[in-house]
Protein backbone atom coordinates (compact mmCIF):
# COMPACT_ATOMS: atom_id res chain seq x y z
CA UNK A 1 0.00 0.00 0.00
CA UNK A 2 1.41 3.47 -1.06
CA UNK A 3 1.33 6.51 1.49
CA UNK A 4 0.62 8.69 -1.31
CA UNK A 5 -2.87 8.25 -0.69
CA UNK A 6 -4.59 7.45 3.13
CA UNK A 7 -7.35 5.00 2.63
CA UNK A 8 -9.94 4.41 6.15
CA UNK A 9 -13.13 4.17 6.99
CA UNK A 10 -14.25 6.69 9.93
CA UNK A 11 -17.60 5.54 11.29
CA UNK A 12 -19.89 5.20 7.51
CA UNK A 13 -17.57 7.13 5.91
CA UNK A 14 -15.04 5.70 3.50
CA UNK A 15 -12.38 8.34 3.71
CA UNK A 16 -9.85 8.94 0.86
CA UNK A 17 -6.39 11.27 1.64
CA UNK A 18 -3.94 12.87 -1.27
CA UNK A 19 -0.50 12.31 0.58
CA UNK A 20 1.58 13.36 -2.03
CA UNK A 21 2.44 17.02 -1.04
CA UNK A 22 5.56 17.80 -2.92
CA UNK A 23 4.00 16.76 -6.37
CA UNK A 24 1.14 18.92 -5.44
CA UNK A 25 -1.03 15.51 -4.55
CA UNK A 26 -0.71 14.77 -8.38
CA UNK A 27 -1.92 10.41 -8.65
CA UNK A 28 0.51 7.83 -10.00
CA UNK A 29 -0.33 4.41 -11.05
CA UNK A 30 -0.24 3.12 -7.18
CA UNK A 31 -2.31 6.21 -6.20
CA UNK A 32 -4.88 5.30 -8.47
CA UNK A 33 -4.78 1.24 -7.94
CA UNK A 34 -5.21 2.02 -3.99
CA UNK A 35 -8.52 4.09 -4.82
CA UNK A 36 -10.14 1.92 -7.26
CA UNK A 37 -9.21 -0.72 -4.99
CA UNK A 38 -11.07 1.14 -1.78
CA UNK A 39 -14.37 2.20 -4.07
CA UNK A 40 -14.56 -1.36 -5.69
CA UNK A 41 -15.15 -2.43 -1.55
CA UNK A 42 -17.18 -0.05 -0.24
CA UNK A 43 -19.37 -0.14 -3.35
CA UNK A 44 -20.71 -3.12 -1.84
CA UNK A 45 -20.20 -2.31 1.58
CA UNK A 46 -22.99 -2.24 3.48
CA UNK A 47 -21.20 -0.27 6.62
CA UNK A 48 -19.89 2.52 4.31
CA UNK A 49 -23.04 4.94 3.20
CA UNK A 50 -20.86 8.31 1.79
CA UNK A 51 -17.10 8.34 0.13
CA UNK A 52 -14.73 11.68 1.00
CA UNK A 53 -11.73 12.58 -0.61
CA UNK A 54 -10.15 15.52 0.26
CA UNK A 55 -6.08 16.05 0.66
CA UNK A 56 -3.55 15.72 3.14
CA UNK A 57 -4.43 19.11 6.22
CA UNK A 58 -1.21 21.48 5.54
CA UNK A 59 -0.74 21.03 2.18
CA UNK A 60 -0.83 22.78 -1.36
CA UNK A 61 -3.47 21.62 -3.52
CA UNK A 62 -5.76 19.28 -4.05
CA UNK A 63 -4.54 16.93 -6.91
CA UNK A 64 -2.83 18.94 -10.17
CA UNK A 65 -3.05 16.18 -12.66
CA UNK A 66 -1.02 12.82 -13.24
CA UNK A 67 2.45 11.93 -13.10
CA UNK A 68 3.47 13.61 -16.55
CA UNK A 69 7.38 13.26 -16.76
CA UNK A 70 6.72 9.44 -16.06
CA UNK A 71 4.09 9.62 -19.06
CA UNK A 72 6.48 11.19 -21.08
CA UNK A 73 9.56 8.95 -19.63
CA UNK A 74 7.60 5.49 -20.86
CA UNK A 75 6.35 7.40 -24.40
CA UNK A 76 9.89 7.92 -25.52
CA UNK A 77 10.26 3.30 -24.84
CA UNK A 78 7.67 1.69 -25.34
CA UNK A 79 4.73 3.65 -24.22
CA UNK A 80 3.52 0.41 -21.73
CA UNK A 81 4.20 2.00 -18.13
CA UNK A 82 2.05 4.82 -19.68
CA UNK A 83 -0.66 2.60 -20.66
CA UNK A 84 -1.19 0.80 -17.88
CA UNK A 85 -1.25 4.11 -16.05
CA UNK A 86 -3.88 5.39 -18.22
CA UNK A 87 -5.77 1.90 -17.87
CA UNK A 88 -5.64 2.21 -13.95
CA UNK A 89 -6.76 6.21 -14.12
CA UNK A 90 -9.95 5.21 -16.17
CA UNK A 91 -11.02 2.27 -14.57
CA UNK A 92 -11.09 4.28 -11.09
CA UNK A 93 -12.80 7.55 -13.03
CA UNK A 94 -15.51 5.23 -14.55
CA UNK A 95 -15.61 3.87 -10.78
CA UNK A 96 -16.47 7.42 -9.17
CA UNK A 97 -18.86 7.74 -12.10
CA UNK A 98 -20.53 4.51 -11.54
CA UNK A 99 -20.31 4.24 -7.21
CA UNK A 100 -23.93 3.78 -5.83
CA UNK A 101 -23.30 5.88 -3.50
CA UNK A 102 -22.48 9.78 -2.61
CA UNK A 103 -19.19 10.73 -3.70
CA UNK A 104 -18.12 14.24 -1.81
CA UNK A 105 -14.79 15.98 -3.43
CA UNK A 106 -13.06 18.96 -1.26
CA UNK A 107 -11.07 20.29 -4.32
CA UNK A 108 -9.56 22.86 -1.82
CA UNK A 109 -6.86 24.45 -4.23
CA UNK A 110 -5.09 23.39 -7.46
CA UNK A 111 -7.67 20.76 -9.27
CA UNK A 112 -6.30 20.09 -12.93
CA UNK A 113 -5.91 16.50 -14.76
CA UNK A 114 -6.24 13.78 -12.94
CA UNK A 115 -7.40 15.67 -9.98
CA UNK A 116 -10.49 16.83 -12.24
CA UNK A 117 -11.12 13.40 -13.21
CA UNK A 118 -10.97 12.32 -9.35
CA UNK A 119 -13.66 14.96 -8.78
CA UNK A 120 -15.89 15.98 -11.42
CA UNK A 121 -17.55 12.77 -11.54
CA UNK A 122 -18.67 12.42 -7.95
CA UNK A 123 -22.41 13.67 -7.14
CA UNK A 124 -20.77 16.85 -4.81
CA UNK A 125 -17.86 18.21 -5.14
CA UNK A 126 -16.84 21.57 -3.28
CA UNK A 127 -15.14 24.47 -3.74
CA UNK A 128 -13.22 27.10 -2.06
CA UNK A 129 -11.21 30.01 -2.66
CA UNK A 130 -8.75 28.26 -3.33
CA UNK A 131 -9.58 26.53 -6.19
CA UNK A 132 -7.94 26.23 -9.16
CA UNK A 133 -9.75 23.97 -11.90
CA UNK A 134 -7.77 23.39 -15.36
CA UNK A 135 -7.19 21.28 -18.36
CA UNK A 136 -4.40 22.59 -20.01
CA UNK A 137 -3.69 19.69 -21.66
CA UNK A 138 -3.26 20.89 -25.07
CA UNK A 139 -0.66 23.11 -23.71
CA UNK A 140 1.78 19.84 -23.50
CA UNK A 141 0.51 18.29 -26.32
CA UNK A 142 -1.40 15.78 -24.67
CA UNK A 143 -5.35 15.78 -24.51
CA UNK A 144 -8.24 16.66 -21.76
CA UNK A 145 -8.57 13.30 -20.88
CA UNK A 146 -9.89 11.53 -17.71
CA UNK A 147 -13.73 11.94 -18.96
CA UNK A 148 -13.22 15.17 -20.74
CA UNK A 149 -14.60 13.81 -23.66
CA UNK A 150 -17.70 13.21 -21.53
CA UNK A 151 -18.18 15.89 -19.30
CA UNK A 152 -16.77 19.38 -20.79
CA UNK A 153 -19.33 18.89 -23.72
CA UNK A 154 -22.33 18.37 -21.14
CA UNK A 155 -21.23 22.00 -19.42
CA UNK A 156 -23.47 24.92 -20.87
CA UNK A 157 -23.30 26.27 -24.35
CA UNK A 158 -19.66 26.22 -25.73
CA UNK A 159 -17.88 26.59 -22.10
CA UNK A 160 -16.29 22.54 -22.30
CA UNK A 161 -14.56 23.63 -25.43
CA UNK A 162 -13.07 26.92 -24.72
CA UNK A 163 -11.66 25.08 -21.46
CA UNK A 164 -10.41 22.56 -23.29
CA UNK A 165 -8.57 23.59 -26.08
CA UNK A 166 -7.43 27.16 -24.57
CA UNK A 167 -6.81 25.40 -21.49
CA UNK A 168 -8.39 28.19 -19.55
CA UNK A 169 -8.23 28.51 -15.94
CA UNK A 170 -11.49 28.92 -13.30
CA UNK A 171 -11.09 30.11 -9.56
CA UNK A 172 -13.30 29.63 -6.27
CA UNK A 173 -17.17 30.51 -7.32
CA UNK A 174 -16.09 30.82 -11.33
CA UNK A 175 -16.42 26.37 -10.73
CA UNK A 176 -19.62 26.34 -9.82
CA UNK A 177 -21.45 28.39 -11.74
CA UNK A 178 -19.88 26.49 -14.78
CA UNK A 179 -20.89 22.88 -12.93
CA UNK A 180 -17.76 21.54 -12.66
CA UNK A 181 -18.49 22.37 -8.64
CA UNK A 182 -21.50 21.97 -6.90
CA UNK A 183 -21.09 24.11 -3.81
CA UNK A 184 -18.80 26.89 -2.78
CA UNK A 185 -17.64 26.79 1.24
CA UNK A 186 -15.00 29.19 2.61
CA UNK A 187 -12.01 27.15 3.48
CA UNK A 188 -12.02 28.27 7.31
CA UNK A 189 -15.43 25.98 6.73
CA UNK A 190 -14.20 22.96 5.93
CA UNK A 191 -13.02 21.44 9.05
CA UNK A 192 -16.36 22.47 11.02
CA UNK A 193 -17.96 20.53 7.90
CA UNK A 194 -16.15 17.45 8.39
CA UNK A 195 -16.80 17.61 11.98
CA UNK A 196 -20.28 17.67 11.37
CA UNK A 197 -19.84 14.88 8.33
CA UNK A 198 -17.76 12.61 11.23
CA UNK A 199 -21.40 13.30 13.41
CA UNK A 200 -24.08 12.66 11.18
CA UNK A 201 -25.94 9.12 10.73
CA UNK A 202 -25.81 8.65 6.85
CA UNK A 203 -27.30 5.06 7.76
CA UNK A 204 -30.59 5.75 6.28
CA UNK A 205 -30.80 8.35 3.37
CA UNK A 206 -27.09 9.72 3.12
CA UNK A 207 -27.81 11.36 -0.75
CA UNK A 208 -30.22 13.29 1.54
CA UNK A 209 -28.70 13.58 4.31
CA UNK A 210 -25.50 15.22 2.50
CA UNK A 211 -27.52 17.71 0.52
CA UNK A 212 -28.67 19.21 3.96
CA UNK A 213 -25.38 19.56 5.50
CA UNK A 214 -23.77 21.19 2.37
CA UNK A 215 -26.86 23.79 1.29
CA UNK A 216 -26.64 24.87 5.09
CA UNK A 217 -22.73 25.58 4.94
CA UNK A 218 -22.14 26.95 0.99
CA UNK A 219 -22.42 30.06 0.58
CA UNK A 220 -24.23 31.88 -2.64
CA UNK A 221 -22.20 32.70 -5.62
CA UNK A 222 -21.84 36.07 -7.98
CA UNK A 223 -22.04 35.89 -11.55
CA UNK A 224 -18.94 34.12 -13.35
CA UNK A 225 -16.65 35.99 -14.25
CA UNK A 226 -16.69 34.14 -18.22
CA UNK A 227 -20.70 34.88 -18.43
CA UNK A 228 -19.77 38.48 -20.30
CA UNK A 229 -18.45 36.36 -22.89
CA UNK A 230 -21.05 33.09 -23.24
CA UNK A 231 -22.74 34.71 -26.45
CA UNK A 232 -19.45 35.22 -28.02
CA UNK A 233 -18.17 31.95 -26.75
CA UNK A 234 -21.19 29.89 -27.96
CA UNK A 235 -20.58 31.58 -31.41
CA UNK A 236 -16.71 31.33 -31.70
CA UNK A 237 -16.26 27.88 -30.30
CA UNK A 238 -19.55 25.80 -31.99
CA UNK A 239 -17.24 24.77 -35.43
CA UNK A 240 -16.00 21.24 -35.93
CA UNK A 241 -12.96 22.72 -37.10
CA UNK A 242 -10.07 24.10 -35.21
CA UNK A 243 -9.63 26.12 -38.06
CA UNK A 244 -12.91 28.17 -38.31
CA UNK A 245 -13.00 28.24 -34.53
CA UNK A 246 -9.44 30.48 -34.79
CA UNK A 247 -10.63 32.59 -37.60
CA UNK A 248 -14.23 33.43 -36.06
CA UNK A 249 -11.96 34.51 -32.88
CA UNK A 250 -9.73 36.24 -35.37
CA UNK A 251 -12.47 37.76 -36.77
CA UNK A 252 -13.97 39.57 -33.76
CA UNK A 253 -13.25 43.10 -32.73
CA UNK A 254 -13.45 42.31 -28.97
CA UNK A 255 -10.22 41.96 -26.74
CA UNK A 256 -10.97 38.48 -25.40
CA UNK A 257 -11.59 36.79 -28.58
CA UNK A 258 -8.36 38.52 -29.59
CA UNK A 259 -6.82 36.63 -26.44
CA UNK A 260 -8.20 33.82 -27.09
CA UNK A 261 -7.30 33.05 -30.65
CA UNK A 262 -3.49 34.27 -29.40
CA UNK A 263 -3.81 31.60 -26.73
CA UNK A 264 -5.46 28.79 -29.02
CA UNK A 265 -2.75 29.25 -31.68
CA UNK A 266 0.31 28.66 -28.69
CA UNK A 267 -0.82 25.15 -28.20
CA UNK A 268 0.06 22.17 -30.03
CA UNK A 269 -2.17 22.19 -33.18
CA UNK A 270 -2.48 18.69 -33.68
CA UNK A 271 -3.67 18.19 -29.81
CA UNK A 272 -6.04 21.33 -30.79
CA UNK A 273 -7.57 19.11 -33.15
CA UNK A 274 -7.78 16.04 -31.65
CA UNK A 275 -9.32 17.69 -28.89
CA UNK A 276 -11.73 19.02 -30.77
CA UNK A 277 -13.01 16.05 -32.47
CA UNK A 278 -12.89 13.75 -28.87
CA UNK A 279 -15.74 16.17 -27.49
CA UNK A 280 -17.73 16.28 -30.66
CA UNK A 281 -17.40 12.46 -30.08
CA UNK A 282 -18.06 12.50 -26.62
CA UNK A 283 -20.58 15.10 -26.66
CA UNK A 284 -22.48 11.73 -29.14
CA UNK A 285 -21.36 9.09 -27.02
CA UNK A 286 -24.32 6.87 -25.21
CA UNK A 287 -22.27 5.82 -21.55
CA UNK A 288 -19.08 7.12 -19.86
CA UNK A 289 -17.80 4.22 -21.10
CA UNK A 290 -17.72 4.50 -24.84
CA UNK A 291 -16.75 8.24 -24.09
CA UNK A 292 -13.78 6.35 -21.89
CA UNK A 293 -12.67 3.46 -24.28
CA UNK A 294 -12.00 6.70 -27.14
CA UNK A 295 -10.29 8.16 -24.59
CA UNK A 296 -7.91 5.38 -23.68
CA UNK A 297 -7.59 4.64 -27.76
CA UNK A 298 -6.24 7.90 -28.08
CA UNK A 299 -4.33 8.47 -24.83
CA UNK A 300 -2.41 4.95 -25.94
CA UNK A 301 -1.43 6.53 -28.76
CA UNK A 302 -0.69 10.30 -27.93
CA UNK A 303 2.27 9.07 -25.05
CA UNK A 304 3.98 8.24 -27.72
CA UNK A 305 3.55 11.55 -29.86
CA UNK A 306 6.42 13.87 -31.26
CA UNK A 307 3.92 16.63 -29.58
CA UNK A 308 3.47 14.84 -26.17
CA UNK A 309 7.30 14.63 -25.53
CA UNK A 310 7.96 17.85 -26.82
CA UNK A 311 5.62 19.51 -24.47
CA UNK A 312 6.54 18.15 -21.83
CA UNK A 313 10.44 18.65 -22.41
CA UNK A 314 9.18 22.75 -22.59
CA UNK A 315 6.68 22.74 -19.86
CA UNK A 316 8.28 20.38 -17.15
CA UNK A 317 11.57 19.20 -17.88
CA UNK A 318 13.43 22.30 -19.50
CA UNK A 319 10.72 24.84 -18.77
CA UNK A 320 11.48 26.75 -21.38
CA UNK A 321 8.40 27.33 -22.85
CA UNK A 322 9.50 27.46 -26.37
CA UNK A 323 7.54 24.13 -27.56
CA UNK A 324 8.80 23.01 -31.34
CA UNK A 325 5.33 21.46 -32.23
CA UNK A 326 4.88 19.34 -35.38
CA UNK A 327 3.01 20.23 -37.83
CA UNK A 328 3.58 24.09 -36.04
CA UNK A 329 -0.08 25.12 -37.57
CA UNK A 330 -3.76 23.65 -37.87
CA UNK A 331 -3.67 23.47 -41.88
CA UNK A 332 -1.20 21.29 -41.88
CA UNK A 333 -2.31 18.82 -39.47
CA UNK A 334 -4.65 16.46 -41.61
CA UNK A 335 -7.94 14.53 -40.75
CA UNK A 336 -6.00 11.23 -41.33
CA UNK A 337 -3.76 12.15 -39.04
CA UNK A 338 -6.72 13.16 -36.29
CA UNK A 339 -7.98 9.54 -37.34
CA UNK A 340 -5.07 7.48 -36.16
CA UNK A 341 -5.65 8.65 -32.87
CA UNK A 342 -9.30 7.26 -32.60
CA UNK A 343 -8.35 3.69 -33.89
CA UNK A 344 -10.22 0.79 -32.18
CA UNK A 345 -7.51 -0.91 -30.73
CA UNK A 346 -8.23 -4.67 -31.01
CA UNK A 347 -7.26 -6.65 -28.02
CA UNK A 348 -5.82 -4.01 -26.45
CA UNK A 349 -8.75 -1.77 -25.56
CA UNK A 350 -10.26 -0.73 -22.31
CA UNK A 351 -11.98 -3.17 -20.01
CA UNK A 352 -13.79 -1.28 -17.17
CA UNK A 353 -14.78 -3.37 -13.74
CA UNK A 354 -17.83 -5.19 -14.25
Amino acid sequence: MTNSVLIRQEGGIGHITLNRPAALHALNFEMCAAIRAALRTWAVDDSVYLVLVDHADGTRGFCAGGDIVMLRDSGRADGAEARAFFAEEYRMNALIKSLPKPYLAIMDGVTMGGGVGLSVHGTDRIATEHTLFAMPETGIGLFPDVGGGWFLPRLGGELGTWLALTGARLKGTDTVAAGIATHFIPSELIPNLKVQLASADFSVGAAELLAVILRNVARPIPTAGFAAHMDEMNSCFAGDSAEDIRDRLLGSASPWAQAQAAILMQKSPETVKVALRQLRLGAGCASFAENMAMEYRIGWRKVQSHDFIEGVRAVVVDKDHAPRWHPDRLEDVSPAQVDTYFAPLGTDELVLDP
